[in-house]
């Protein structure tokens, strides 16, 4: 075997990856998931029990959830095997339940761990299901996805699930010391771009450790300034997958930042949509919704605006056009709000749907033909522009409704003064019967 190796211009112990060299050996070397493992942590309960239950873990790449799944088997006495939703099939799954059920017969207990788990269609998460019922397997999965919309609700009922944190600066900070220990060499950068370099994980510290092995290969002398680093490490792009969970997570955070009245977190979460891929168009649809939804006749200037913002990108495209969206999204959260006409407009519906067969009041009716005027359409109509101050102050609602207040503006913005305006015309109503 090691003829093979040298013939190839390699050598039977080329070294490991870093990330390798620095996977933890035990749970209490595991970084940033204290709430799960510490002591206290219900993981760590388990492990300290060496009774395991069946379990997804959920949370970003690079946080530990394979590191986690071998040092429970390791902890629990199990035996560990590990296959990926992505590489394997049906005839895999049953391979590997076969070979559990034979050791469960010596006695021997297994733990199977699933990576990206939520890549296994319904009926193949259903073919689970057996298996972890009789405890021929421990079931831990691992997935990036909210585990309730990707997993079977059958299969769900039977694991707990565990959510992992995207790591601190202050746990990569600890990841990055321990590469410095083992390669013996501090990292060739400057205090500047150890930060800056810590930000480019955005959390992951698997990715960190392969920068940093990286730059451990680079063999300079005098240590890289952030402007160095940028040029020599290309940042990847943020994680977002705009059909995922993260997609719903973020534009919720854009349209609460804009209900909050928060213009810069707002813009924040605007920017973060448009770097990790968002089409602009679809920010430009939840704009105009929000306009309506959250700000409506306090401001109504604001739907002008997301509509004419929406225009503008379609007239300019990227990049140009991203910055109309983004005055629409600072004027809104900068504008007075109010959900008075969505409230509304939500009551008017129910109410429609209780009364949808009551007929209008016949002198509201148009009589164009003479049976209808016969049958009294129209009979007693006040035409308003002819009522001195423009408001008769006549009934419009059906007869047989009692009238209903669906509108009630806020004392904010310019619906200030329509509130004023809807006070003084419902006295004339009053006033009237």
């Amino acid at each position: 075997m090691s003829d093979l190796f040298q013939a190839a211009g390699l050598t039977p112990h080329a070294p490991s990856p870093l990330a390798d060299r620095l996977r933890p050996q035990s749970l209490d070397e595991v970084v940033g998931q204290q709430h799960l493992l510490g002591p206290e942590g219900p993981i760590g309960r388990m492990a300290a029990a060496r009774r395991l239950a069946s379990m997804i873990l959920w949370g970003p790449p690079g946080t530990g959830k394979t590191t986690i799944a071998r040092l429970l088997a390791k902890a629990g006495g199990y035996e560990f095997m590990q296959i990926s939703a992505v590489f394997s099939g049906v005839a895999d799954l049953k391979k590997a339940f076969e070979q559990a059920r034979a050791r469960r017969m010596a006695g021997q207990s297994t733990l199977l761990f699933v990576d990206e788990i939520h890549r296994f269609n319904r009926a193949q998460q259903d073919g689970f299901l057996p298996f972890v019922e009789e405890g021929i397997v421990t079931l831990v999965g691992a997935t990036t996805e909210n585990p309730s919309f990707e997993l079977n609700g059958a299969l769900l009922s039977r694991c707990q699930v565990f959510v992992l944190k995207r790591l601190t600066e202050e746990s990569l900070e600890l990841l990055l010391q321990r590469a410095e220990a083992a390669e013996n060499r501090p990292l060739p950068i400057d205090a500047e771009a150890r930060s800056a370099l810590v930000a480019m994980a955005d959390g992951d510290g698997r990715y960190l450790l392969t920068l940093a092995e990286t730059l451990f290969s680079i063999g300079t002398d005098t240590p890289l300034n952030p402007t160095q680093l940028g040029q020599f490490l290309q940042k990847r792009r943020p994680a977002y997958d705009k059909d995922r969970e993260e997609h719903y997570n973020l534009i919720s955070a854009l349209h609460k930042s804009v209900r909050g009245s928060d213009p810069d977190a707002a813009l924040y979460w605007l920017a973060r949509m448009l770097e990790g891929g968002e089409d602009p168009l679809f920010i430009a649809r939840r704009l105009v919704r929000m306009a309506s939804e959250d700000i409506g006749a306090a401001d109504p200037l604001s739907l002008l605006l997301t509509t004419a913002a929406k225009d503008a990108y379609d007239f300019l495209g990227s990049p140009e056009g991203e910055l109309a969206l983004a005055q629409a999204v600072v004027h809104m959260a900068s504008a007075p709000k109010s959900n008075a006409v969505y409230t509304a407009y939500k009551a008017a519906r129910r109410a429609a749907k209780e009364t949808g067969s009551l007929m209008p009041p016949s002198h509201i009716l148009n009589a164009p033909t003479k049976l209808m005027k016969s049958l009294g359409y129209g009979d007693g109509y006040a035409y308003d522009h002819d009522v001195e101050g423009g408001v008769s102050g006549q009934n419009y609602f059906p007869d047989g409704m009692e009238r209903r207040r669906f509108y009630e503006p806020k004392p904010v913005g310019a619906e200030a003064k329509v509130r004023e305006r809807l006070e003084a015309w419902g006295k004339v109503r009053k006033d009237g019967k």
